[in-house]
């Protein structure tokens, strides 16, 4: 299955720059500036600085797009530097919000000295298997071959276990060259928790952000990194996030789930895969080789990760409206921008859980 792109470029936020620039053409004969109420008629300003999961992005950066374009003295830096990265420059005080498709291991929550965490879930969207083989269209792969392929057991197309989840395909004799994410991803850790679980009897890599992979895979930085090499290379196969993949226009395979069906990496599959997820008391969930005939089984749930209790009121005002923001109506920026939105009724218990925010004095 091939994906063709489908991102909107977001031009509102230039529009809306155009009565400003009038205003400073025309000149102001009163010397004086004041940035006054933004056009929602909010008071709020500030900056927050964030940092994290490349697979969410995209998703991030609309967000921030569409909610600082009401709220002009407000800004919102994101910097993609991996779900491992985010998580430590968050513990480090270093940002006020991690975006992350992984969790804090209990070993970890020591580490960060802001104490309790709250996790606002944002968006899922697919980890692609994304693939580079000439000729080959319609690439099928069941949970065992995947595990073999990323762990070196399987080093050609045209191996006998290939052969068996595509029966009809003319696979070439081919080496495979495996990419996978250099740095520590929650796109990592969700791939890996993956196999672990749908091929328990093969897997032996372990999973997590970072895992011991074979020193002759290749490695790229973040999944745009990974999706590049994987487009660059005859016979090269990696994990992608959706929307990455869609813009790389890279093939991808469908993969057999619990219910022994093959699925194509979709949205509407991804939203079936959530649908079937236990959600947690602290709104974490894993929607990891899920039950149901239409759902993907490597779908990625994504969070922004925050501490519950604020030191900096101006800041946590801020971080409380953008939080409410992407659980409402920046819910329908997630489809143009490569993500399944969450349901509803996540959405809900997420926007209830705003109220668990401690603010400075309280």
């Amino acid at each position: 299955m091939r994906v063709t792109p489908r991102r909107l470029r977001r031009m509102l936020p230039a529009l809306l720059l155009l009565p400003l620039l009038a205003t400073a053409c025309g000149g102001d004969d009163s010397g004086s500036s004041s940035k006054g109420k933004s056009s929602s008629g909010s008071d709020l300003s500030g900056t927050l600085n964030g940092s994290g999961s490349s697979f969410q992005n995209n998703f991030d950066l609309a967000a921030i797009d569409g909610f600082t374009a009401d709220e002009s003295g407000v800004t919102i830096n994101y910097n993609s530097v991996g779900s491992g990265q985010g998580k430590t420059e968050l513990a480090a005080g270093v940002t006020d919000f991690a975006g992350t498709d992984s969790l804090v291991k209990p070993e970890e929550k020591a580490g960060f000295k802001g104490g309790d965490l709250l996790y606002f879930p944002t968006v899922a969207a697919p980890i692609t298997v994304s693939y580079n083989v000439s000729g080959l269209d319609d690439l099928k792969l069941s949970p065992e071959t995947l595990a073999k392929i990323f762990q070196r057991a399987v080093k050609t197309w045209d191996d006998p276990a290939i052969k068996a989840d595509n029966p009809d395909a003319s696979l070439p004799s081919k080496a495979i060259t495996v990419v996978h994410r250099a740095d520590g991803s929650g796109t990592t850790s969700n791939f890996t928790k993956y196999l672990a679980a749908a091929a328990p009897g093969v897997w032996t890599l372990g999973s997590g952000d970072t895992v011991a992979w074979p020193a002759d895979e290749q490695a790229g930085q973040k999944n745009a990194g990974v999706a590049q090499i994987v487009k660059q290379s005859d016979g090269a196969i990696g994990y992608v996030d959706f929307s990455d993949a869609t813009a790389t226009d890279l093939s991808v395979a469908s993969i057999k789930n619990k219910a022994g069906k093959f699925v194509a990496p979709t949205l509407d599959a991804a939203s079936a895969a959530v649908a079937a997820a236990t959600i947690g008391i602290d709104l974490t969930y894993s929607p990891l080789d899920p039950e149901g005939d239409d759902a993907y089984p490597i779908t990625s749930p994504t969070w922004i990760l925050v501490y519950k209790n604020q030191t900096d009121a101006g800041k946590a005002a801020v971080l409380k409206a953008f939080l409410r923001y992407v659980l409402t109506d920046g819910q329908d920026l997630a489809a143009d921008n490569g993500y399944a939105p969450i349901s509803k009724d996540l959405a809900g218990k997420a926007v209830a859980q705003l109220d668990q925010l401690v603010l400075p004095g309280a």
